[in-house]
């Protein structure tokens, strides 16, 4: 039995949050609480991870407070064009090394960037289910936000995310108005390949 539900519709049965989340550009511009956000990080917190390494950080501001406007001017103009409308924009961050258990040193982490993703779904999902939404982005100056966010050795900048409270898509400019709508999939055929490709 299907599922539709955002203008989706799901070809095997699903939650209906996996539907109700997408990456909206229109967003109110309504202040997040500290609280509301922590409570998307503690979701992304539980994603699973190789030895429990959990390399994610999350490096963050909220609008209206003194890191936004460093925070804003690190997206490409393009996206500051829309994500200026935001509550809060967090980086995505991870480790790209890991404890191992019966090793002294830090190892090399081959999937740091594969569970930093499984972080960010699970915020993009915490996030659906509260009211809001998470859109990911990797349009920014990546060079400078090592810098300016003081990401140190051994850290990958992976994604820029802006969060918000969706919003009509007349809040966008006029040329992004006619992209505002969620976006399908392709079919599970072309994805699921039982025995190799």
């Amino acid at each position: 039995m299907s599922l539709t539900a955002n203008s989706r519709t799901a070809d095997h049965p699903i939650e209906q949050v996996f539907l109700e989340r997408w990456s909206p550009r229109a967003f109110t511009g309504e202040e997040i609480s500290e609280h509301t956000l922590r409570t998307m990080f503690e979701a992304a917190r539980w994603a699973p991870s190789s030895y429990n390494s959990q390399p994610w950080r999350f490096v963050y501001a909220r609008r209206d407070n003194a890191h936004w406007d460093k925070f804003l001017g690190l997206l490409n103009e393009f996206n500051q064009s829309w994500a200026k409308t935001a509550s809060a924009l967090v980086f995505m961050v991870s480790s790209e090394t890991m404890a191992v258990p019966g090793k002294d040193t830090p190892a090399p982490s081959y999937s740091h960037s594969f569970d930093t993703g499984a972080a960010w779904g699970y915020l993009a999902l915490q996030a659906a289910f509260m009211g809001w939404q998470a859109h990911g982005m990797v349009g920014f100056d990546l060079e400078r936000s090592y810098t300016e966010l003081n990401v140190p050795p051994g850290f990958r900048v992976e994604a820029a995310v802006a969060i918000g409270r969706p919003g009509p898509k007349t809040l966008l400019p006029e040329a992004l108005q006619a992209r505002e709508a969620p976006s399908p999939r392709k079919p599970l055929t072309d994805l699921a390949l039982e025995g190799g490709f």
